[in-house]
């Protein structure tokens, strides 16, 4: 069993920057790719950032282009999340999630970690 853990959440001003942080641990896996999702209070969990296990293809959804930055580190099976220039409205818990090779969908998360801005 893979277990993802995130770190790196907290309270920062509009404007600034945080780096989240998943490290997958546990029983090795054929990943596909991993990816960062988030969820407000009374929302629905939104797509954020995805990447590719293999090649490093990134994918973004559209409220965080140009602002977050996904990347993996291979050696360390670690997925990161570079954000810039946070917004109130991207507070939220920002999950982790891993698919395997052949799923179709992710079915591995970790636990969250909770990201505010607020000025």
């Amino acid at each position: 069993q893979v277990q993802l853990t995130e770190s790196g959440g907290g309270v920062v001003q509009p404007g600034d920057s945080l780096k989240l942080s998943c490290d997958a641990s546990g029983r090795p896996f054929a990943c596909y790719a991993m990816g960062w999702f988030r969820q407000a209070p009374g929302k629905e969990r939104e797509f954020v950032a995805s990447i590719r296990w293999s090649g490093g293809a990134t994918y973004y959804g559209d409220s965080v282009k140009g602002r977050f930055t996904i990347t993996r580190q291979r050696a360390k099976n670690t997925v990161y999340l570079q954000m810039n220039s946070l917004r109130p409205e991207d507070k939220a818990v920002y999950f982790c999630a891993a698919k395997r090779v052949g799923a179709s969908q992710y079915d591995t998360w970790g636990q969250g970690t909770q990201v505010t801005v607020s000025s």
